[in-house]
């Protein structure tokens, strides 16, 4: 059987592609079920990446993980120093990376384009909009999640 996302072969009667999550239509109905009985739907989240990680690791390194999101590049510098070994730290620290680089960038242009009115306004509420979804992330952790960051999971570098 092929998954009919990625195209990775999975063994047949999976209901899930153990590649990229998506799920797979069983083949055929269920025993007992009548025929063109409506299959159930699965909604699966692409952004979150929780079930990539082990429990254990999500817990040893909870708190460190936060760091990235608190401290910005020092957080980055202290969770790699801290737990360098840790897949699930690795995740929130490119994570991190990717504000980092988006308020550089957004800086710079600001800087350059100074003396129009408009554009320290809009970086502003884009400096705001990325301080909100720093939060989220936050508040991800601390549920043990680690899902992309909201409106940055659309930007390609740092996958």
């Amino acid at each position: 059987m092929l998954c009919p996302n990625c195209g990775k072969e999975i063994a047949d009667g999976s209901a899930f592609c153990t590649q990229c999550g998506t799920p797979v239509a069983p083949q055929g109905a269920p025993q007992g079920a009548p025929q063109g009985a409506p299959q159930p739907v699965y909604y699966v989240d692409p952004t979150d990446h929780t079930a990539e990680f082990s429990a254990k690791d999500v817990s040893d390194n909870k708190v460190i993980a936060m760091l990235p999101y608190l401290l910005g590049t020092v957080g980055v510098l202290l969770a790699l120093i801290a737990a360098k070994e840790s897949p699930f730290i690795g995740f929130h620290v490119r994570q991190a990376l990717k504000f980092t680089v988006t308020e550089v960038l957004l800086g710079i242009i600001t800087v350059l384009l100074c003396w129009t009115i408009i554009v320290p306004i809009a970086a502003g509420v884009c400096f705001i909009i990325l301080f909100v979804c720093r939060i989220i992330c936050f508040v991800n952790i601390c549920s043990g999640k680690s899902k992309e960051a909201p409106i940055l999971k659309s930007f390609g570098f740092l996958k």
